[in-house]
């Protein structure tokens, strides 16, 4: 009998404990998420009810990352959310992309110029959103590499003004590979064709990573947070490396446990070893069966469970995951200390 794959959701025989973790065993940053287009549309909502969700989930802080969708977004968040609740609450500022052709070559010293701006304002840090790498086009229509010089001066106007940047180059792996039986992301890219992107025309995936690891290397004096583990969660090896190299180098984890989970030892090696420069977060708004699925897979040793909240398949692959079970002190880190380090609240 033949039957689609869609159709196909086998139900794990395997008998093994499972906890329900509904509350962290301590206070939470979440350091990578958003509130426009995720959540049930959270921008056009009261700011009290965001905080009231958070408060269920156990979150103290939220970093909301939306500033890329243009500056009126940073001053609607600052006049609603940021003035709301100050000290729980902070946006990051976007870089203004489409105005690169206006600017020509001196489009870098335009840009920090507006990060200024926005900072002035109130924004708490710049996001960068995988569009860069990928899409970005300069004056002449070439893309602009993760690496270009000319960006020099936005960079190093974050580090002066001591702003994190949180970016997101490149995406999953598989994204770059041939879309055929081999293709672990087979499902997922067939019901997105968009998040293809093959070379040419796009560039390679590992050309957006040495791009990257340039880029931080050049700029020690800024703090760059690399989003989704490194941009490279399927590689630990890979991300450890440059974490090594760069002592500004972060990373957050947010949307990627379904890459660290599937490679449980691992992620808890790279946990203990890193704990004092991983960032927690969830990228898929304030959700509660989302922050539970994360302490869970954080705090217990549960095993083969799915990565994904609400649905009945995994979305991002056919693999089920296993929980991490650290220990308190790194969980502390990672929870929140890392993140109330480095980032300004207030």
């Amino acid at each position: 009998m033949l039957l689609n794959l869609p159709d196909f959701r086998p139900q794990p025989k395997l008998v093994v404990p499972s906890i329900a973790v509904l509350a962290p065993r301590f206070p939470v940053v979440d350091a990578h998420n958003h509130l426009g287009i995720f959540g049930g549309n959270y921008d056009r909502r009261k700011p009290q009810e965001l905080f009231a969700r958070m408060d269920e989930a156990g979150v103290t802080h939220y970093v909301d990352l939306d500033g890329g969708w243009g500056e009126s977004v940073v001053r609607d968040r600052l006049e609603r959310f940021k003035a709301y609740a100050p000290d729980r609450y902070c946006v990051f500022a976007g870089v203004p992309w489409a105005k690169w052709r206006e600017h020509g070559d001196a489009f870098g010293d335009y840009a920090a110029r507006r990060l200024r701006e926005q900072a002035r304002w109130g924004a708490q840090g710049l996001k960068i959103w995988k569009n860069f790498g990928l899409h970005e086009r300069d004056q002449n229509d070439a893309v602009v590499s993760v690496d270009d010089v000319r960006l020099d001066p936005l960079w190093a106007t974050a580090g002066e003004l001591g702003l994190p940047v949180v970016i997101h180059v490149a995406d999953p792996v598989a994204f770059f590979d041939p879309v055929d039986a081999r293709n672990e992301r087979w499902e997922e890219l067939h019901a997105h064709p968009d998040w293809m992107f093959p070379s040419p025309p796009f560039p390679p995936f590992m050309t957006i990573m040495e791009q990257f690891a340039r880029l931080v290397e050049r700029h020690p004096q800024t703090k760059f947070i690399g989003a989704h583990v490194g941009c490279y969660a399927e590689n630990l090896a890979w991300v450890s490396a440059l974490l090594d190299r760069c002592p500004n180098f972060y990373v957050d984890i947010s949307a990627r446990i379904g890459e660290l989970g599937r490679q449980p030892y691992s992620a808890r090696r790279f946990f203990l070893k890193y704990s004092d420069r991983i960032f927690f977060g969830i990228d898929a708004g304030p959700d509660i069966e989302s922050y539970r699925l994360y302490y869970r897979f954080l705090e217990t040793d549960d095993e083969y469970f799915n990565y994904s909240a609400g649905s009945e398949t995994p979305l991002q692959g056919r693999w089920n995951i296993y929980g991490l079970h650290l220990p308190d002190d790194v969980l502390r880190r990672v929870y929140a200390g890392n993140a109330l380090r480095l980032f300004r609240f207030g």
